[in-house]
């Protein structure tokens, strides 16, 4: 009996841990994906909105090696309310290939969610030799309440934002629901160090 129940338990944790790291219907990471493309700083322009950015505004994510072979993530944000920063580190890996736009990321502990980037603005054509870091980045999670908008500058013209709402909802993904991230100027004061 403990021997069923043990492998009922390694079965269901298994599932949840793989739910987490699966992607959306429909949805198909980008091929050819350059990690050294991607690497640096983006801005979130839009989002779906979760808990755990709900009121923050000037959000950024930092992507950077580990000596691992992994990605560092810092994501940083402004949570207006309470006029302060908040910050979070977490790691992200490939999930099958190193050139598939499908990752899981991690932020506490051994429990990993989904990453998949859908759309690059540039592709590669050629050659990753003369190619510039890409500019725009569709990201959902694994399932299709998660999904982001990032681009290289903190702000994007009215027409990159449309093409992201209609190439999402053709997808599945709620695009009414999607809210702007404010990234206007004057930025709030940066983050001090304790």
């Amino acid at each position: 009996m403990k021997r069923q129940l043990l492998i009922a338990i390694t079965a269901l944790t298994g599932a949840l841990l793989t739910a987490c790291t699966g992607i959306p219907k429909g949805v198909e990471p980008v091929k050819d994906f350059s990690l050294p493309l991607y690497l640096g700083t983006w801005y979130e322009i839009a989002r779906l909105d979760h808990s755990f950015e709900r009121g923050m505004s000037h959000v950024t994510a930092e992507y950077s090696m580990r000596d691992d072979g992994g990605v560092r993530v810092i994501n940083r944000g402004y949570l207006d309310k309470q006029q302060r920063w908040k910050e979070a580190e977490g790691k992200a890996y490939f999930v099958n290939n190193n050139d598939t736009g499908y990752l899981k990321v991690s932020f506490f502990g051994p429990f990993y969610g989904a990453y998949v980037v859908f759309d690059l603005e540039p592709q590669i054509v050629t050659s990753t030799a003369d190619q510039k870091p890409y500019q725009l980045s569709y990201v959902s999670g694994p399932d299709t309440s998660y999904l982001w908008l990032l681009s290289r500058t903190p702000e994007v013209d009215d027409n990159v934002i449309e093409a992201f709402k209609q190439r999402a909802a053709s997808l599945g993904f709620d695009a009414n629901k999607l809210i702007r991230v404010d990234q206007s100027l004057p930025k709030p004061p940066a983050p001090t160090s304790n």
